[in-house]
């Protein structure tokens, strides 16, 4: 009978320095999508799979991460806390732990959204005797990440980083998500910074290591940019979302959200409306997600933007295509457009902003 993979490391030591200001005041697994931390859907999706041990890795704003995760018990896991004193790569992080892991094993990236069946990998991974099992994910923009090339069988023939755009072969990219046997961090370097897809994987396949990769089934989305965070939460709102009635507005599209009031307003998913929250009357949601605890007001209007918690809209400002950190105030008749706001920044009419970041 084969052993149940019951242990994962989940890699979230990044400081997100692409989605400044907002990273300024948590670290990038902790930024919401649908009001939640992002790494929560990957510790989730771990087990629904059946793992039941997760090392994190921590490194930048550590002490935010245990704050708000705990001991993993309301995700179905317990989870275990590795502080990193220096940068060490994905894999050099990994290999720290290695006196600490089973056979067989999960590693996840902490810092993208990934709601996903982590179940089937690992049955891939059995299936294929593989020493290392990579989830693939089809991309528009596969130079941006590192692409993969597999023969018939799914097993890995090629490796490329970022390539150029005439050096692009695949628009499938590695996710980030790997099944590996402990066997396969033997070769990864003590003391020495190494990552997964630049170092450790293109050594195996050199050495000819039976690498595989399966197609990702599920929302898989990277989160590198302020832009991304909103489409992610747009994704999950879409995913998550529902017909709903909501006393007293009018509501088209999907919809994700409880406890919230909206009467006079209009909703048009994919849409989430955080606990609490207030949109009031002739105020427009359109393609938004917006936090707990905020405030649309009389007129307003959000348009494919992303609120976080504690938002304070005047009456009839205009916010769109922006992304706004907690506790955000914008006053009266303020236009917001293609811009960011980093937590509790705060802006007075009459004022237009356009393509501009606040911390």
């Amino acid at each position: 009978m084969t052993t149940r993979v019951k242990q994962a490391v989940v890699l979230a030591g990044g400081e997100g320095t692409r989605l400044r200001p907002l990273t300024n005041a948590r670290p990038k697994p902790l930024l919401p999508v649908l009001g939640r931390p992002c790494v929560e859907y990957v510790l989730r999706s771990l087990a629904s799979a059946g793992i039941e041990e997760v090392f994190l890795t921590c490194s930048y704003r550590s002490n935010d991460m245990v704050a708000a995760l705990g001991e993993g018990r309301e995700f179905g896991i317990d989870l275990i806390y590795a502080f990193e004193e220096q940068p060490a790569g994905t894999a050099g992080a990994v290999k720290l732990l290695e006196d600490r892991l089973d056979p067989t094993f999960v590693v996840a990236s902490g810092d993208v959204l990934a709601d996903v069946d982590i179940g089937t990998i690992i049955e891939f991974h059995r299936r294929k005797g593989a020493a290392v099992t990579i989830a693939l994910t089809e991309v528009e923009r596969p130079q941006e990440f590192g692409i993969v090339g597999l023969d018939e069988t799914g097993r890995i023939v090629r490796f490329k980083e970022k390539p150029a755009l005439h050096e692009v072969f695949s628009n499938l990219i590695n996710a980030g998500i790997y099944v590996l046997e402990r066997e396969t961090v033997a070769h990864v370097p003590f003391g020495e910074k190494f990552d997964f897809s630049k170092n450790l994987f293109p050594k195996l396949l050199e050495a000819g290591k039976p690498l595989f990769g399966t197609r990702i089934a599920g929302l898989w989305k990277d989160v590198g940019r302020s832009s991304d965070l909103l489409e992610a939460n747009l994704r999950m709102a879409e995913r998550k979302g529902e017909a709903m009635s909501v006393p007293g507005a009018e509501v088209v599209g999907r919809i994700s959200g409880r406890d919230f009031s909206a009467e006079g307003a209009l909703i048009k998913g994919p849409a989430y409306i955080g606990e609490g929250t207030r949109l009031e009357k002739g105020s427009v949601v359109a393609s938004s997600v917006i936090g707990p605890g905020s405030v649309v007001g009389k007129d307003a209007e959000v348009v494919d933007s992303l609120l976080m918690d504690r938002c304070s809209l005047g009456i009839g400002c205009s916010v769109r295509g922006s992304v706004l950190g907690e506790g955000c105030g914008i006053g009266p008749g303020v236009r917001v457009v293609d811009s960011v706001l980093g937590d509790g920044v705060r802006l007075e009419g009459p004022l237009s902003l356009e393509g501009k970041t606040l911390e």
